[in-house]
């Protein structure tokens, strides 16, 4: 069989990424020879689609499995619709996944097992929305922060501090 590895890195004893639509590589591996070729993703610097994306160079390579620490729903989905099956691996090497998937150690997914945007890295900025901080108000980072998270706070400060 050939499976795709989620790797940060582009050998067989490189770590398995917890990302797999933002990895660094695809280390695609025949599970009988151990033969293997390691192909950089295309997703792991877009600003969106990065999981349709790496599903669609998995699908051009001829895996038949993938293997990464999480997948979102948009990857999943892209990725069900190839009739590429898909594993978790938590920790460990490439290797050692390969070595896992053989013996039928790695759990089969068939739900995503993060939300959209997972892998992105984003920092939040100040402001309500889920980002934490004051609003950059007149009132020397008292206001009511009203921003969205792009660091740019909408607070009305309270003034005269």
């Amino acid at each position: 069989m050939k499976a795709a590895i989620c790797s940060a890195g582009n050998t067989l004893d490189s770590p398995v990424d917890p990302r797999f639509g933002r990895c660094g590589y695809f280390v695609i591996v025949d599970t009988d020879t151990l033969e293997y070729t390691a192909e950089p993703n295309p997703g792991a610097t877009m600003g969106q689609g990065a999981g349709v994306a790496a599903a669609q160079v998995i699908a051009s390579k001829g895996a038949q499995a993938v293997v990464a620490g999480n997948f979102g729903p948009n990857a999943h989905q892209a990725l069900s619709a190839a009739g590429i099956k898909i594993y978790t691996a938590a920790a460990g090497t490439v290797r050692q996944a390969v070595e896992q998937l053989k013996v039928g150690a790695l759990p089969e997914v068939s739900s995503p097992t993060v939300a959209s945007h997972f892998g992105m890295g984003t920092q939040p900025g100040p402001g309500l929305g889920g980002a934490p901080g004051p609003g950059m108000g007149g009132g020397m980072g008292r206001g009511m922060g009203r921003g969205r998270g792009g660091r740019r706070g909408g607070g009305r400060g309270r003034g005269g501090w």
